[in-house]
């Protein structure tokens, strides 16, 4: 779509320049076609195996899509833990022009609000929220992240042999939260006997306090392990240490970190959300919307790890959870 909007841009320059009939000497030329520029502001690094990288991933690939940097500039600022900075990156993209500036975090909202009607003609976009803030150039991200949640949390109840499984959550709020009540209502649909413990660090990047979470709930007896945020490293980290506690992933495909012991990982895809915003802007429509990643849409999706054995009946019984939240037979209440 947008090789053939560019396609059609360089031909409307041509005829306009060939209608002026240029003299013997001159050769006509085209209109320079404008690169489209995008920044995003991020909390964590673009290699967190989690929120950040989801979405640098997803920029990477349609910018690949749209034939390469020549067409798509990407410009991005890592590591943004505190708001003041990330807003101070905000306005700083807003102000060299870029196209679209995208706040990758829960926390930037507030940033966006205030900073958003300096800058009419720039599209702004911040997750995982639903509020535009009635903002005709901001749009609103999320994830129905309690979708995969159930998911991992049918495969985990008929994998768990001690019947406690352990989960690590940063603080309790967003993605983070429905993820984990998700999980918790999947597992319960097999087996309400089954004790999930729960801790919530009050942390999204402090990754000693997710490994000593996830130290505790393995000496209490869990054999499976999830949790979110881009701290999980440390959970992930922790179960490898013991060599036999199994991992459910979100956000992003997480088997490479333990490839014996990542089960599956739900897995976001910003790709396709990202292509209707840049088309809305060219467009004319800088924002006024939502999006929300779910199954059926194909932004959410369930990546089963390939170097784990996973029993068929396992792996068809999440397969079943996934057609049927898909087709809406099962409603996974966030």
């Amino acid at each position: 779509m947008f090789k053939r909007l560019i396609v059609v841009l360089v031909f409307v320059a041509i005829l306009v320049t060939a209608c002026t009939s240029p003299t013997a000497t001159e050769a006509p030329t085209a209109a320079p076609v404008k690169t489209f520029r995008i920044a995003v502001i991020m909390p964590s690094a673009i290699t967190d195996m989690a929120f950040s990288q989801s979405m640098w991933n997803a920029l990477v690939a349609v910018q690949t899509e749209m034939g390469g940097e020549t067409a798509l500039e990407l410009k991005y600022s890592e590591g943004m833990f505190k708001v003041p900075d990330a807003a101070a990156a905000i306005r700083d993209y807003a102000s060299q022009g870029f196209d679209i500036v995208i706040a990758h975090g829960s926390q930037y909202g507030s940033s966006v609000q205030e900073i958003a009607p300096d800058f009419p003609d720039v599209t702004f976009a911040w997750g995982t929220d639903v509020n535009t803030f009635g903002m005709p150039n901001v749009y609103a991200y999320t994830a129905a992240a309690e979708e995969g949640g159930y998911v991992n949390g049918v495969l985990a109840a008929m994998l768990t042999k001690s019947k406690t499984i352990g989960v690590t959550g940063p603080v309790e709020v967003g993605d983070a939260k429905t993820y984990i009540d998700g999980f918790v209502q999947g597992v319960e649909s097999v087996d309400a006997t089954i004790n999930v413990s729960k801790t919530w660090t009050g942390s999204f990047s402090d990754v000693a306090l997710m490994t000593e979470a996830a130290k505790t709930h393995i000496a209490a007896g869990a054999d499976i392990l999830t949790g979110s945020s881009q701290s999980v490293v440390g959970s992930i980290g922790a179960a490898k240490e013991n060599g036999s506690v199994l991992w459910f992933g979100t956000q992003q495909d997480q088997a490479s970190l333990a490839p014996d012991l990542v089960v599956a990982s739900q897995v976001y895809d910003w790709t396709g959300m990202i292509k209707e915003i840049i088309a809305k802007h060219l467009a004319g429509t800088l924002g006024g919307e939502t999006y929300i990643l779910q199954l059926k849409n194909g932004g959410l999706k369930i990546a089963f790890n390939p170097g784990y054995a996973l029993p068929a009946e396992v792996k068809a019984a999440g397969e079943k959870a996934i057609e049927d939240i898909t087709a809406g037979t099962i409603v996974v209440n966030p």
